[in-house]
């Protein structure tokens, strides 16, 4: 044998050696072969600070009245609530003293109610925003005995009467006439000028003024009329809001003629009248 073919046979056989160690000392690293190495994720679980929150129960639009029953308090995260929200924290009293306010901007289910939403009893601007649009605040004196014994209450449906006083000639005799109308049905209440006071012993709310929800020519019927004459107001029941759609009726017709019907004399002959009117 050559000495060439002898060295490369010696180099393959140190070669077959070292590879054979190699094998085996990568398969003692890695261990069996279905070992496996499992790996744990812990969740840890974050809990949310909350806290109460003054939230509408429904929807509510503008020009609404609150009740409690349009209010409620609902759990928020405590890292949003805005400064401007009413807490059970900061205003536990929140319910009672929002009631009775006015949705100045539309509130909708759930959302927290902020002070720039509603106008509360006292602020400036209340009454106008309990006013649909295209009505108006319109006031008119009124005693209590003429106002359903001091037991009408804001938002509650009157009836108007007008009594005044008409003379008529008749065969050379002036006569005094008492008339009575009834010149607005169905009118809401906006408020009263309240003071406590008793009826029969009986605690109840008194005024001097009543203001009443009207559009501007039953304002002016009002205006006119309140010149004339006293002023009666006659409660209605609850079950009546809904008549006439809820609207007022008014007899906006008499306008001209109660104008001039204070002040004219009835004149009658031979049992015709002759001029003017009652």
């Amino acid at each position: 044998m050559s000495p060439m073919r002898f060295i490369i046979l010696a180099v393959a056989a140190l070669a077959a050696v070292i590879a054979a160690i190699l094998v085996r000392n990568l398969a003692g690293q890695t261990g069996p072969a279905n070992q496996t190495t499992e790996t744990v994720e812990v969740i840890k679980e974050v809990e949310v600070s909350q806290t109460k929150v003054l939230v509408a129960r429904h929807d509510l639009i503008i020009g609404s009245l609150l009740t409690p029953d349009d209010l409620a308090w609902s759990d928020w995260p405590e890292r949003s609530v805005n400064p401007n929200f009413f807490t059970q924290e900061s205003h536990p009293e929140a319910i009672e003293e929002i009631t009775g306010s006015v949705v100045r901007a539309a509130l909708y289910s759930e959302e927290p109610v902020l002070p720039m939403k509603i106008v509360q009893k006292g602020e400036t601007g209340f009454m106008a925003a309990l006013l649909r649009p295209g009505m108006r605040a319109a006031t008119v004196e009124i005693s209590p005995e003429l106002a359903s014994a001091g037991f009408i209450l804001p938002d509650d449906r009157v009836d108007v009467i007008l009594t005044y006083q008409v003379e008529v000639v008749t065969k050379r005799e002036v006569q005094e006439r008492t008339l009575t109308k009834t010149i607005m049905e169905n009118a809401r209440v906006l408020a009263i000028d309240q003071t406590f006071g008793e009826v029969d012993g009986v605690p109840a709310m008194t005024g001097s003024t009543a203001t009443l929800e009207l559009n501007q020519q039953q304002a002016e019927l009002m205006a006119l009329a309140a010149s004339m004459g006293q002023i009666s107001l006659t409660l209605r029941s609850v079950a009546d809001a809904d008549w006439n759609d809820g609207e007022v009726k008014a007899q906006t017709d008499m306008l001209e003629s109660l104008e001039s019907g204070g002040n004219e004399v009835t004149i009658f002959r031979n049992g015709s009248s002759v001029g003017g009117g009652a």
